[in-house]
């Protein structure tokens, strides 16, 4: 019974756990940038990362559009 806890897939647990949450922060990574630049579409980048990030095609779009979109704030 404690193999099976300890390991899964081959893996131990603590392995998956990282991998996880790396794969998190990658799969949010849109949003992430565009709260740190405070673009002005940051909602709707938020909405098609959140409903369409698990599509690549979805992922990237948002991706472009929180890299080029303009901040709402204008730094002197």
């Amino acid at each position: 019974m404690m193999a099976i806890m300890t390991f899964l897939l081959g893996l131990p647990i603590l392995l998956l756990v990282l991998i996880a949450i790396v794969a998190f922060v990658i799969h949010f990574l849109p949003i992430f940038i565009a709260w740190n630049r405070h673009v002005e579409n940051f909602w709707w980048i938020f909405a098609i990362n959140f409903f369409f990030g698990w599509t690549l095609i979805g992922w990237v779009i948002a991706l472009v559009w929180a890299l080029q979109d303009r901040r709402r704030y204008n730094y002197v």
